[in-house]
């Protein structure tokens, strides 16, 4: 760590650090179902939720859990089993130090009826540690592919200012995964929504290896947290996919600060360092070790990514929140360690407004109504890579390099429990690309953003059900139309720009259908069926129909 992160740190922590201090900052995994329990409740008007950005506070879950609980005359029987059922997790979270008891635990359950592997609760210190387990089997089609995972997650806090967690899962498949996986003949990236793999150990067309490990340690303050970590960020709603942060690409090491000066205003900054699978053939050197792996030390191009937002409550369930990132590379600058630096302007008069000597920028915004209109939910995304004002309406000098996803959705329709909802994202060429290779807004190749990349438009409908406590059925029908990435050149020179879905590749329609149960806390059953038509003019492997069945079980999440 070199002397301008250090002193970062240092001014983040004395600016900061105050005595009156809130519960320990622990942040819940983004895939937890609780999640999507505290959606529905928010969009029935019952609750605020701030979930812009996400993973959320588990404090932050409890409290919403707990506010619920004191209106439980107004839940439904099924809603009420379930607020029961989630309160088993997050009690721990809301319990004075002062009443906490002495106890440890191994394969039993906790004081809140919660099993657990092995955990440890003292006024000041805690430790819950669960296996992270799953098997899984995926046919149809000509696949035949079993999946099996193993890892731990463990979280906890120490004293009353710092939390900590690791979440370690390995996933071996076996079977047709090349089949499965291969969009060409070069790696294993299937085109979905779900977080990319990284390859590890030994792999060939009949076996694969990959695995993940998230970990942060937490520091609390009044008001706010400072977290140092590797995890994921994700940005803005959306029900398959979203524009602006987005779980498609694999997690990265970062430092984040949240900090809520006033009920109504909060702010949030993260920097991360990403990988960008580019050699720096200037540092890359022999090692000499009689041609062991090539005889050589390869070192990537350094990338890292800095963002800010503010999120403003307008009122009661109206949310708006505005932002700005920058992906730069080579060398880390302390400038975009700044929090409240302005990154796309630093930029500019570092670099002396040469392109050349510049980074990637971006700006973005989200707006989000709960309950304004009964039951519903409507939100909108913005993401702006590039953009011309003055020439905005000019088609033959506009350079509108943007993309927006309009959503919405109703609960409570025709029945208790039922949601239908519809969307609709578009995405202009050259979203997400630079001339800078280094500067893409990637991690590992995968788009921190839409993982349909840029150039298409998507149209949804979807609907879902809870008939039973914890059962949950969902569907959707998705239909997409892709262009090309086309080149740097006339990203940067062509006028006019090409026009949307130019160089036309793809048309593809998804139809989707899961059902899934908690039996336990984090046991979970699932099984789904996807059919996927896809007319795909460019040769990339991908078959024109497809017909995808999954079953298995997981405790725990990825």
């Amino acid at each position: 760590m070199n002397n301008s992160l250090r002193f970062v740190l240092l001014v983040f922590i004395l600016s900061f650090g105050v005595k009156n201090m809130h519960a320990q900052t622990i942040w819940e995994n983004k895939n937890a179902e609780a999640h999507a329990y505290l959606a529905r409740m928010a969009q029935k008007g019952f609750i605020q939720l701030q979930d812009i950005i996400q993973p959320v506070e588990r404090i932050i879950i409890a409290n919403a859990l707990n506010l619920l609980y004191q209106q439980k005359a107004n839940l439904t029987a099924i809603e009420f089993k379930e607020l029961q059922f989630y309160l088993q997790e997050y009690n721990q979270d809301l319990v004075a130090d002062s009443l906490i008891k002495n106890e440890i635990g191994f394969f039993v359950k906790d004081a809140y009826k919660r099993p657990r592997m092995f955990f440890i609760h003292t006024k000041d210190f805690s430790l819950n540690l669960d296996p992270n387990v799953s098997a899984n089997f995926i046919g149809g089609s000509g696949l035949n592919i079993s999946q099996v995972s193993n890892g731990l997650n463990l979280w906890g806090r120490v004293g009353k200012k710092w939390g900590y967690q690791l979440l370690y899962r390995d996933v071996t498949e076996l079977g047709t995964v090349r089949d499965f996986y291969t969009v060409n003949k070069l790696d294993f990236r299937r085109q979905d929504a779900k977080t990319g793999i990284i390859l590890v150990g030994l792999n060939d067309d009949k076996k694969i290896n990959h695995s993940d490990v998230r970990a942060t340690i937490n520091y609390s303050f009044k008001n706010g947290s400072i977290s140092f970590g590797k995890d994921q960020i994700v940005w803005g709603y959306g029900e398959n996919g979203r524009i602006i942060l987005s779980d498609r690409a694999p997690s990265f090491p970062l430092i984040r600060l949240d900090y809520q000066p006033i009920k109504w205003l909060r702010f949030n900054y993260f920097h991360g360092w990403l990988n960008s699978e580019i050699v720096d053939s200037t540092k890359t050197y022999p090692t000499y070790n009689g041609g062991v792996s090539g005889d050589i030390r390869i070192i990537n191009r350094q990338k890292f990514i800095a963002s800010h937002t503010l999120q403003f409550n307008l009122k009661k369930g109206l949310d708006l929140a505005i932002g700005e990132s920058i992906i730069y590379s080579d060398q880390l600058d302390p400038g975009f360690l700044l929090p409240i630096n302005l990154f796309k302007i630093y930029d500019n008069n570092k670099s002396n407004y040469l392109i050349n000597a510049g980074s990637n920028g971006q700006y973005f915004l989200q707006i989000s109504s709960r309950n304004q209109l009964k039951n519903t939910h409507l939100y909108g995304s913005l993401f702006i890579d590039e953009i011309r004002l003055a020439s905005i309406f000019d088609k033959s000098k506009s350079r509108n390099q943007l993309g927006y996803t309009l959503g919405a959705s109703v609960t409570d329709y025709f029945t208790p429990y039922l949601t239908l909802g519809a969307e609709y994202t578009r995405v202009n060429p050259f979203v997400y690309n630079n001339l800078i290779p280094a500067q893409t807004y990637t991690q590992f190749n995968y788009p921190l953003g839409d993982w349909m990349g840029s150039n298409f438009h998507r149209k949804m409908i979807f609907a879902r059900y809870n008939y039973l406590p914890k059962l949950k059925f969902c569907a959707r029908v998705q239909l997409m139309n892709k262009g090309g990435e086309g080149s740097v050149y006339d990203q940067y020179n062509a006028e006019p720009q090409p026009r949307f879905l130019s160089d036309y590749q793809q048309t593809r329609n998804d139809f989707f259908f899961q059902a899934s149960y908690e039996w336990m806390n984090n046991l979970y059953l699932r099984t789904s069926f996807e059919y996927i038509d896809d007319k795909n003019t460019t040769g990339r492997g991908t078959k024109k129909q497809e017909s995808i069945f999954q079953i298995g079980f997981s405790y725990g999440l990825n």
